[in-house]
């Protein structure tokens, strides 16, 4: 039996499919033999039966599913013909299967199951006896067996039998993503009526507040009349109560069972990294083991296939920045091959996933100067960025502190996808590091994304809501607290500055919006305030009112809102209001860009505007025809030279922004070029890139050694890749 209920489970869905699909293709073979398009397709799921069975270890199952594969591919190639025993044969072992995967799944063992038996008859391509059926048949067309003992051997291989136990049940269904999100979209409307069920009830006690009231007015003839009508409003009134009671609790229990029918457990997610590490670390020359934690938390399936790709990027990151090489670990008094650990917890409506390695952390000062060296700010900004907020930088597009590019790493691609993808699924991304002790990536992620907790605020007579993950916290903020540094209002938090913007100002809200609740408190000496935080930066919102905390169903913006800033989405409140929800990531960049002053803008396009001259070496005439090409299309200025030699000599006519060159060329191969130019003290910060045949580690560090600053190798040449690096270095 497979001891892990989750395999278990996945098992027998996907062996069930598998199975009916090879039944219906080998069905159709017999009626087209010769179908290559259904042969292909019987082939592929047999393949995949036996892929599954070998992943966890179920033997019988896999063999039989090999050999079943190697006849299909053998008709496939014309070597084997497909005849009416070569088919019983297929349909036995499919029969022998289902046995197989029940006992599997149920735990119970069944005797006498001929699996020798059929083995032998896919190895001979079904021209042995049939093991032990015997050539008599019954009136009924099926086989008569004529040793009584083996009763049970032939119930179970035949197809037209049935044990007993075989009750026809369909446990579980796959369902399309979309239908879940239409019946969330459902319930969350169903919501709607229920708080608006709710809002009638408090209409109907007031009616009966009124109704009370003209009673006593009433005169003695209308008395009667008066007691009957207020019995009805009564029972209209309990009525309504019992109504809103048992649609507030089905609707509760429907949204919860349509939540966690989305959720799935972290491992189906977690089992693709092993392989991918063993074969990165190979590659590096490295040594890295992964330790896993916390793959049973459960999340929302949209959740766990978008964090594919961030992940992949941070693993990759720890094995090629992160970790020590082996001798250097040693040296340390490490453990000779690096650690990565995957682990996730819930802790309340989130999922934290974190990804640690045991390396050699981060260097401050190192992400520091390359920003500066970017200009990813403003140079007065940079230096006076906390420890959070430099650290912050890694996620910033384009970002590395690589000295050298390779196919793997350095170009300065990943982190940011990291941070573009948390942000999508409404999360948020930390980097914590020790220097000399290792790196974690934290990922907090809501739980679900069909629903989200917000607090309602009002911004003039509009409500907007703020998701609460993002929130710090909420306070009034009293006006002689205010003051401003380089024009922008500011308050002191936790002994740090942190600007303040009205949310009215922020969301250009036309001046007829202004809100008569602002106006009332306009002299007021406190004003509502809301401390938003992401990736590092705080930012204070100031609202006229802070009114409630939902959990709101988040109906996504339409193809013509998509783009609108500072939104993520909308929802319909109880009240039956339109409610835009914030983005806090977007309102912080949105901020924090209005800071660039207009000169570094300006002079960033003119330095843009003025072409880069490069160098090309290269023997191939081909290549170089080639290579010149895409250099020119994509804005340079080439200057080309046939050899190494060519281009030291070249080299000393003009300035150049960098050198691109071959490894092997005559003359002067460009290892030993490479070494010359830095040499002269002149070229010491020129960029120097080698494309080249030679992929193996040896070489690569080859051209470390000789000085040059990205190796791509032309088996695998990537264009993009190759024009994104010479953006990142000249």
């Amino acid at each position: 039996m497979i001891e892990d209920k989750e395999l278990r489970d996945i098992f027998k869905l996907e062996s069930d499919e598998h199975l009916q699909h090879l039944n219906d293709g080998l069905l159709r073979l017999e009626s087209e033999p010769e179908n290559k398009a259904i042969l292909e397709e019987v082939f592929r799921e047999a393949h995949s039966l036996k892929g599954a069975s070998r992943m966890i270890n179920l033997t019988k199952i896999e063999n039989l599913s090999h050999h079943m594969e190697d006849i299909i591919g053998s008709s496939l190639k014309g070597e084997v013909s497909l005849t009416p025993s070569l088919f019983d044969t297929l349909y036995h072992a499919l029969d022998v299967i289902r046995v197989l995967v029940k006992e599997a799944v149920d735990g119970v063992s069944r005797e006498n199951v001929p699996v020798s038996d059929i083995l032998e008859l896919l190895k001979s391509r079904g021209e042995t006896r049939q093991p032990q059926y015997g050539d008599e048949k019954a009136e009924d067309g099926n086989i008569k067996n004529e040793n009584p003992g083996e009763e049970e051997h032939d119930q179970i291989v035949s197809c037209s039998s049935s044990t007993g136990d075989d009750i026809f049940r369909i446990e579980s269904i796959r369902v399309e993503t979309k239908k879940l999100d239409d019946l969330m979209t459902l319930v969350g409307e169903l919501n709607v009526t229920r708080s608006r069920t709710v809002h009638r009830l408090s209409e109907m006690e007031e009616a009966l507040v009124l109704w009370d009231g003209l009673c006593r007015k009433a005169d003695e003839v209308d008395h009667e009349l008066s007691v009957r009508m207020g019995d009805v409003l009564n029972r209209l009134k309990n009525g309504i109560f019992e109504d809103s009671s048992k649609l507030d609790l089905v609707c509760g229990d429907l949204e919860e069972k349509i939540r966690t029918t989305r959720l799935l457990p972290m491992n189906t997610l977690f089992r693709l990294f092993p392989r991918m590490i063993r074969d990165i670390s190979k590659e590096r020359g490295m040594e890295a083991g992964l330790a896993v934690t916390g793959g049973e938390t459960r999340a929302d399936k949209r959740i766990i296939e978008e964090m594919k790709d961030p992940l992949m990027h941070i693993i990759r990151n720890a094995i090629d920045h992160g970790l020590e090489e082996p001798a250097e670990r040693e040296k340390k008094g490490k453990p000779k091959a690096g650690t990565i650990c995957l682990g996730a917890f819930q802790t309340g409506d989130s999922v934290i996933i974190e990804v640690a390695d045991d390396g050699k952390g981060m260097n401050i000062e190192a992400i520091r100067q390359t920003a500066l060296k970017m200009k990813l700010d403003r140079k007065e900004a940079i230096e006076a960025m906390n420890h959070d907020e430099i650290m912050n930088l890694v996620f910033r597009p384009g970002f590395s502190t690589s000295s050298f590019v390779s196919d793997l790493s350095g170009r300065g691609v990943g982190l940011d996808v990291v941070r573009a993808n948390v942000d999508r699924l409404k999360g948020i991304v930390r980097v914590e590091s020790v220097p000399g002790q290792g790196t974690c990536f934290r990922i907090q992620l809501p739980v679900t994304l069909a629903t989200i907790r917000v607090m309602i605020a009002a911004v003039g007579d509009l409500k907007y809501g703020l998701p609460l993950e993002y929130i710090e916290q909420t306070f009034m903020l009293k006006r002689r607290d205010l003051f401003k540094i380089e024009g922008r209002e500011t308050i002191r938090l936790d002994g740090a500055p942190v600007s303040v913007v009205r949310l009215f100002d922020l969301l250009e809200l036309p001046l007829h919006r202004s809100n008569r609740a602002g106006n009332r408190k306009s002299a007021s000496d406190s004003i509502p305030c809301v401390i938003i935080s992401s990736g590092g930066h705080r930012l204070g919102l100031i609202m006229d009112e802070m009114l409630d905390e939902q959990e709101v169903v988040l109906k996504p913006q339409s193809r013509i809102l998509k783009k609108v800033r500072n939104v993520s989405g909308t929802t319909i409140l109880g009240t039956g209001e339109i409610c835009m929800i914030l983005a806090p990531q977007d309102i912080i960049r949105s901020v924090r860009k209005r800071d660039l002053p207009v000169i570094a803008e300006n002079t960033e396009s003119e330095t843009d505007n003025k072409k880069k001259t490069l160098l090309a070496a290269e023997d191939s005439l081909t290549t170089r025809t080639q290579m010149k090409r895409i250099l020119e299309g994509a804005g340079y200025e080439v200057v080309t030279a046939v050899d190494g030699m060519d281009a030291y000599n070249k080299l000393g006519t003009r300035d150049f922004d960098a050198l691109i060159t071959d490894v092997i060329m005559p003359n002067m191969d460009g290892l030993t070029l490479t070494a010359k130019v830095r040499e002269d003290r002149k070229y010491s910060e020129m960029p120097i890139i080698l494309v080249t045949s030679l992929a193996l580690d040896e070489d690569r560090k080859k051209g470390v050694e000789a000085g040059a600053n990205a190796y791509i190798t032309k088996p695998g040449f990537d264009q993009k890749v190759f024009l994104d690096t010479l953006k990142r270095l000249v």
